[in-house]
């Protein structure tokens, strides 16, 4: 009997080891953040460095591939090492996966427009993803990839698309809108007559190489629907990259829109922009991942607001917004009592979008700045959660609103803001931020704010335009868009002027340290802002 009795005690106290050992284990597992899988369509820090900051300061885990396999302006990018890639570091603590298509299926955004790829190897890198959800079944997969731009001139190109659209860009940006044009409404004679003089002023190869291969991207995004079709992703989202109300871009995504009709909005859609959507994405997956869909309530600035149609995008703001929110799996309410986020968009009041870098944008206070500030104040002190997309002007922050919002302390009591390139770029991103905000701590939320002001409001809207207008001036090869041998010299200026910029106007920012820029695209459209 002592020897049952010995057993059972032993018994006992290795059922209570294992029990606190699982316990444990358990425990150790709730702990661990979220793990999500992320590709981005290259390297620029918007949409890697910067989108994986947002995403792990709010307390997630973001496994992204090195930066040399990500594409970038030369370098076009390898499909093939990105899915060996993906394959290898897909493991079971993964809890989801975000996957740019065109790294996957051409290399990099700059990729899916200059490659020069067989049809069939593009539809066979598509057909990996069903491969890949076949090994992963209980995965969530949300892909994204772009319907290729029309950029309005070579100059807007910025040196992305083939060579020959730094001569014929603008003709060919013109000949497309015809073109679209006349299938959704007719020409004119006029236009009948412009179109031909196109179609002949055009060379047969430039014209050829170009539609050719946005053939191959529309095939491709077609099958892709079909893969969203047949369940293969849990939500698919196809970026109308810069476009215009007529374009081959609004052309394509008009009919990818009703090729994919048959599929509810939150599994699939087309949506303005490219740039916002990785972060999107995100934010999506998230939102799945803890059961969050979060309230928004939009509020814009007076005059056109939600009507306005903006530079770079062929619909108005407030269909984008609306596209956005169902893409990020939150909800537009109607009543501010309900929302969980304030989302304050400054349009402006005639519903035109300028550049940042244009006399118009200096800062100095109009009624529109003075009203929106009214409007963000008043939330912010009634305890709303408020994010601002700053979309009056393209290409970097609205000065005057700045100004404003700065003087009265409000920059640091937003959830997030955003003011960079297109219009969508900032309202994707300010929504998704301010989504994540909510789980980031107070210092976590003042450094992305940060990064937003000193990117958005001093570089982009300020010192950018000041040392690129002052590049001739400097010994050697280069200019704006290809630095060359004054990459450091303009890095070194761009530094001086935004720490003055920073002292006389963020002296609360508590930097402590020194700032940093340089360009990792060798030209100044984006920089890469850190202290060191």
């Amino acid at each position: 009997m002592k020897i049952f009795k010995y057993l059972s005690v032993v018994a006992v106290c290795i059922s209570i080891i294992f029990a606190s050992f699982n316990g444990t284990e358990a425990a150790k597992k709730k702990s661990e953040p979220m793990k999500i899988l992320y590709i981005p369509h290259d390297n620029r820090p918007i949409v890697d460095e910067q989108t994986i900051d947002i995403v792990e300061r709010a307390g997630y885990k973001v496994v992204v591939p090195p930066k040399e396999f990500l594409g970038d302006r030369d370098n076009l990018g390898n499909p093939d090492r990105l899915w060996l890639w993906l394959e290898e570091n897909t493991k079971k603590d993964i809890k989801a996966a975000v996957i740019s298509s065109d790294s996957m299926l051409y290399g990099s955004l700059v990729g899916s427009r200059k490659h020069d790829y067989d049809k069939s190897l593009i539809m066979y890198r598509a057909e990996m993803f069903k491969e890949f959800r076949d090994k992963h079944k209980k995965l969530p997969l949300y892909v994204f990839g772009s319907i290729m731009r029309t950029p309005r001139s070579g100059a807007a190109s910025g040196y992305e698309e083939p060579d020959y659209y730094r001569n014929y860009g603008a003709n060919i940006f013109r000949y497309t809108a015809l073109k679209d044009k006349e299938e959704m409404e007719g020409l004119t004679e006029k236009e009948k007559k412009e179109l031909d003089f196109l179609d002949r002023l055009i060379p047969k190869k430039a014209i050829g190489d170009w539609m050719g291969r946005r053939e191959k991207n529309f095939t491709a995004n077609e099958k892709l629907i079909d893969l969203a079709k047949n369940q293969t992703f849990n939500c698919l989202l196809l970026g109308r990259d810069d476009n215009a109300p007529y374009s081959q871009t609004h052309k394509e995504g008009r009919y990818l829109k009703k090729y994919g009709s048959s599929l509810s909005g939150n599994k699939f859609q087309t949506v303005a922009g490219i740039d916002e959507i990785g972060l999107m994405m995100l934010t999506r997956a998230v939102n799945d991942y803890t059961k969050n869909s979060p309230n928004i309530f939009v509020r814009y600035n007076w005059g056109r607001g939600a009507d306005t149609i903006p530079s770079y995008s062929d619909e108005t703001i407030g269909d984008s917004i609306r596209a956005e929110i169902l893409a990020v799996g939150a909800k537009l309410v109607n009543e501010e009592k309900t929302a969980d986020i304030i989302f304050a968009v400054n349009t402006d009041e005639q519903g035109n979008t300028f550049e940042a870098n244009t006399a118009k944008n200096d800062g100095k206070e109009t009624k529109s700045a003075k009203y929106f500030a009214d409007m963000v104040q008043d939330y912010v002190t009634a305890g709303k959660n408020v994010v601002v997309a700053d979309v009056a002007f393209a290409n970097g922050s609205d000065n005057a609103l700045m100004e404003v919002l700065n003087r009265r302390g409000l920059l640091f009591n937003l959830q997030a803001y955003s003011g960079w390139n297109t219009a969508t770029n900032s309202t994707g991103y300010a929504l998704s931020t301010g989504i994540l905000a909510k789980k980031m701590s107070p210092e976590d939320k003042r450094s992305i704010l940060l990064t937003r002001y000193l990117d958005d409001w001093v570089y982009q809207a300020n010192v950018r335009n000041i040392v690129g207008s002052q590049l001739s001036w400097v010994r050697g090869e280069g200019f704006y868009d290809i630095l060359k041998d004054k990459r450091y010299t303009a890095a070194g200026e761009c530094e001086k002027m935004m720490t003055i910029f920073v002292e006389n106007n963020l002296p609360n920012a508590h930097i402590g340290k020194s700032l940093r820029i340089d360009f990792p695209w060798n030209r100044m459209f984006e920089a890469r802002i850190y202290f060191k």
